[in-house]
């Protein structure tokens, strides 16, 4: 399954991740991954703030382990 994450950044912009994890993966587990991600990459800092993200599945498919891909959009 794939969740997307949008996380609002310090230049105003929000910067949306896909995470593969399964449907019952933290939201937490799932926060962190992309932001991570976000942070290791080249653009202005995200908030660190899980209250500030907005976290959705993006599409059902089947629950298999938990994997934390990211890709960034």
């Amino acid at each position: 399954m794939s969740w997307l994450v949008a996380l609002p950044a310090l230049d105003g912009r929000e910067y949306v991740y896909r995470v593969h994890a399964p449907a019952d993966a933290l939201r937490a587990d799932v926060f962190w991954a992309a932001f991570h991600c976000h942070d290791d990459g080249p653009h202005p800092r995200a908030f660190d703030r899980f209250d500030a993200a907005l976290i959705w599945r993006a599409e059902a498919e089947g629950t298999g382990h938990m994997n934390l891909t990211v890709h960034q959009y």
